[in-house]
């Protein structure tokens, strides 16, 4: 009858929280007690509901039970088969407060919100420098590792980021994506054309802290500074 009335009998006594089914309490009481009684017999990872076991086991199984009915992409989580649909919706559901930039991801959000707030809640443990989110901290990694994991199957020449992969890759093919929309010329890299478009814009961005001069180019900048200290870094 509780079912119909829609009342909760059974209340946790450790936050109140109430259910309309004992099961269903007891199963909540495991967040409190700590306690993990499903235990994956191949892994002997252990769960405290049943259902978080059974999502679990469909790891070892391989088995994709949620498929999606416009590209057939399939997924072992329900949850990442709703967050796929995304990307066919084009839906943003998750909106950021401050800017109202929208998102199709939670966790997108989450990231974009540090840009606000400037945390960096990700720290090195070797240098402790910090970073907003944790994949840029991966990344920072590999500069005290050394690990160069992306190797070039052209050449053999191996980089620590995939990202630097790529833009190595376009060496060889001679592509180059990146079109100038004013003149039409085209760049193997995004931060070529940047520089390039500075030309048509007259942009000189890169102003001499004595004399304050300015350059289009960091590198031309560099070099004049010279002038100023009389360094000389090329010697015969």
């Amino acid at each position: 009858m509780f079912i119909h009335t829609g009342k909760k009998a059974h209340v946790c006594e450790v936050c109140n929280k109430a259910f309309g089914r004992k099961s269903h309490l007891k199963s909540h009481m495991l967040n409190h007690t700590g306690e993990k009684p499903h235990v994956c017999d191949i892994c002997n990872n252990s769960f405290a509901q049943k259902g978080d076991l059974n999502r679990h086991i469909l790891i070892h199984t391989g088995q994709k039970p949620h498929a999606c009915q416009i590209c057939n992409n399939s997924f072992t989580q329900k949850g990442d088969l709703n967050r796929h649909i995304l990307i066919h919706t084009g839906e943003k559901p998750h909106v950021c407060e401050m800017c109202n930039k929208s998102f199709a991801q939670k966790c997108d959000l989450n990231k974009h919100v540090l840009v606000h707030t400037g945390e960096k809640p990700y720290v090195c443990k070797v240098c402790n420098k910090s970073f907003a989110n944790k994949h840029s901290l991966n990344d920072h990694m590999l500069i005290h590792t050394g690990e160069k994991s992306h190797v070039c199957e052209i050449c053999n020449k191996s980089f620590t980021l995939k990202c630097s992969l790529k833009r190595h890759i376009l060496t060889h093919t001679g592509e180059k994506p990146h079109v100038c929309q004013i003149c039409n010329n085209s760049f193997a890299q995004k931060g070529d054309l940047n520089r390039h478009i500075l030309i048509h814009t007259g942009e000189k961005p890169h102003v001499c802290e004595i004399c304050s001069k300015s350059f289009a180019q960091k590198c031309d900048l560099n070099k004049h500074v010279l002038i100023h200290t009389g360094e000389k870094l090329h010697v015969c």
